[in-house]
């Protein structure tokens, strides 16, 4: 499931891929997997994530589950 919460979060912040990366120590491709949803971070790595976005974890994360049912549902 993509993530468009944080690629919102991250273009309200005027941050590229790139510069989010960098100030959470991964790789560009990392947080390019993350929003387009083919990889799971750590718990680490999302606090670290909001902590730079200045966001929560349930603001960037947390799925309802009414769309973790639909998402299971197409597959």
């Amino acid at each position: 499931m993509k993530n468009k919460k944080l690629k919102i979060a991250r273009m309200e912040h005027d941050m590229n891929q790139e510069a989010l990366a960098k100030a959470v120590g991964v790789t560009r491709q990392t947080i390019g997997m993350i929003e387009s949803g083919n990889y799971n971070p750590t718990l680490n790595l999302c606090t670290a994530i909001c902590d730079v976005l200045g966001k929560t974890l349930n603001d960037l994360f947390w799925i309802p589950k009414e769309e973790r049912m639909n998402d299971h549902e197409e597959h």
